[in-house]
């Protein structure tokens, strides 16, 4: 296997939803594993998520995870996930999807660069950038 860089996601008990809502923007395969199935069946976290990762026919691929109890994640920490390229249908819809129910802090349209760029956090709290390259 080639290495990989890709997103891994933590959240505090809501990676099932929110790795679901991922599968409906993006589409593709979505794999989850709760901690129930890796041993803690009685355990309180049981049917929460140790490990989610979904991939898509655009190669896409995000993982996710709640935390394990006693830990918390900062959402909104110094991260962005970034969406680019040149499909304006694709990455429009994308947008449209990730920023329901969310919030937008930088609307999506043309900017000074010439591209197409908006930033918005979904409702699960994780930032998004989208920019849609425009021809010169």
């Amino acid at each position: 296997m080639a290495s990989r860089l890709n997103p891994y996601l933590t959240f505090n008990g809501d990676a099932r939803q929110a790795m679901e809502f991922y599968k409906e923007v993006f589409g593709g395969t979505l794999d989850l594993k709760s901690y129930g199935e890796f041993g803690q069946a009685d355990a309180p976290n049981a049917d929460k998520i140790m490990h989610g990762m979904l991939e898509t026919t655009s190669g896409f691929t995000l993982m996710g995870a709640d935390n394990p109890p006693g830990m918390q994640s900062e959402q909104g920490s110094p991260f962005s996930v970034s969406l680019s390229g040149d499909d304006d249908a694709e990455l429009r819809g994308y947008w449209v999807k990730l920023s329901e129910g969310g919030s937008v802090s930088v609307p999506l349209e043309k900017q000074m660069w010439g591209d197409v760029f908006g930033m918005c956090t979904d409702r699960f709290g994780v930032p998004w950038m989208v920019n849609i390259s425009t021809e010169s």
